[in-house]
């Protein structure tokens, strides 16, 4: 078979020394951290769609990168040879798992017969070539944003026939994911919102999406998926407001239409900031809710203000996220899914493996230093101490909910007045961080 990354090897620990640019420096997969191998704890994913269908197109230009082996065409057989070349590059780079949207996989045809008939060939090719190299499916989810149909959304369109259609390309999608030994099935909800609320029934649009995904738990249960459902949530673009807009959105919509226990969340960083948020933030909320399922492991410009989808090299990012990902003590049928895209100046295939290495590179030293900043402990003993009054009297009675409004009345009216506050040793925190990094 023919090798379409003939110039590389499989890439390979080489310590923080090496001035190998295709070499891990910091990611080995059999190093443990708090009990877990690398490549236990971060379950890293190649996504299909960015890595084996971008082009470097943008809004204010056409195609960039090189990609020999790729015609540009929709034909079943363009699609064949990109499994052989996904999985040579998924083998080559170590990474143990993959994600796809349905069209990414397989081109959509006139009609949905068709289409699923095409999904199937190249699904049959994809479970082969997972036996072959050990390699399995993260995830799987439909794509319900490209095609026009779902200009006006998919699971909440106001035509019955587009949340139909919807139904069935999910089904289908959970389907093959459950062929290819998939660990969970995602939700995106690309148009899943509005741009105006005059011509827009809110109310009847959230009840049509939480039918939705309880249809879509009744089937996989049919079928008998066990995998875990993960919602994404994601602010806006393209559509100004969507459902799915932050973590604590997702969680209100989850807890009110009687799916907890059911979905859980798969937080992504550039979505993070485009709500207003920080990764760590929107993962430490998730947590403390039971719902933090996955992550995609990208980051945004902050000078640019839409989805730039780049690659996490930054460290300080990196070990926040691991704070919150060590204390879960990792992501259970989760991932670290590279939901990224390489620069459109950076168009050479070679430039896919740099993208990947470095990202895994910055995980791996994030896992570490955040490892030590809990080996330590003192952050966590100032937050306890900084929490004390509540360990006894009338903190204790608070939280255990023994205290009425009258008894916290009358405790006060006795004492006068509050004890003073402590510093919260802002700068010292962030200083203290630095130290380990």
């Amino acid at each position: 078979m023919a090798e379409y990354f003939p110039e590389i090897q499989q890439i390979q620990y080489e310590g923080p020394q090496s001035k190998n640019p295709l070499a891990f420096k910091h990611y080995n997969p059999e190093e443990v951290v708090e009990g877990q191998t690398m490549r236990d704890l971060f379950r890293f994913s190649v996504c299909y769609w960015h890595t084996f269908r971008g082009t470097g197109t943008d809004p204010f230009g056409s195609a960039t990168l090189v990609r020999p082996w790729d015609d540009g065409s929709d034909s079943v057989e363009n699609a064949l040879k990109r499994v052989d070349v996904a999985f040579e590059f998924i083998s080559k780079l170590g990474a143990p798992f993959y994600c796809w949207h349905d069209r990414d996989i397989a081109p959509e045809r006139s009609t949905l017969r068709e289409t699923n008939a095409v999904l199937d060939q190249i699904a049959a090719k994809l479970k082969d070539k997972q036996a072959e190299t050990g390699i399995k499916l993260l995830w799987g989810t439909a794509n319900l944003f490209s095609n026009p149909r779902f200009m006006h959304g998919a699971a909440t369109s106001c035509n019955a026939d587009v949340f139909a259609f919807a139904a069935a390309q999910v089904k289908k999608a959970i389907e093959v994911t459950h062929e290819l030994g998939g660990e969970n099935y995602v939700f995106w909800g690309g148009r899943e919102g509005y741009h105006n609320l005059y011509n827009t029934n809110m109310q009847r649009e959230l009840d049509h999406l939480a039918r939705f995904m309880h249809l879509a738990h009744d089937h996989a249960k049919s079928i008998g998926f066990t995998g875990q459902f993960l919602f994404e949530p994601k602010p806006k673009e393209p559509t100004k407001h969507q459902y799915d807009f932050d973590a604590a959105t997702c969680l209100n919509f989850i807890g009110r239409n009687g799916l907890d226990g059911i979905v859980k969340l798969n937080i992504e960083t550039n979505h993070a900031t485009l709500a207003g948020h920080t990764m760590m933030h929107e993962l430490e909320l998730a947590r403390i809710h039971n719902a933090l399922g996955s992550i995609d492991a990208n980051t945004g410009d902050l000078l640019l203000g839409w989805d730039t989808d780049q690659f996490p090299t930054d460290i300080y990012l990196a070990t926040q996220i691991m704070l919150v990902l060590l204390e879960q003590q990792g992501l259970g049928s989760g991932g670290t899914n590279f939901d990224a895209k390489v620069r459109r100046e950076s168009f050479d295939p070679v430039d896919l493996f740099h993208a990947h290495i470095g990202g895994m590179d910055a995980f791996a030293r994030g896992a570490k230093i955040a490892a030590a900043i809990r080996a330590d402990g003192v952050l966590s003993d100032f937050v306890a101490q900084r929490y004390r009054s509540f360990d006894s009297g009338i903190g204790a009675k608070i939280e255990d909910g023994s205290a009425t409004f009258a008894d916290l009345e009358a405790y006060m009216l006795e004492k006068g007045e509050s004890a003073p506050n402590e510093s919260g040793r802002q700068e010292w925190i962030e200083n203290l961080i630095n130290q380990y990094l």
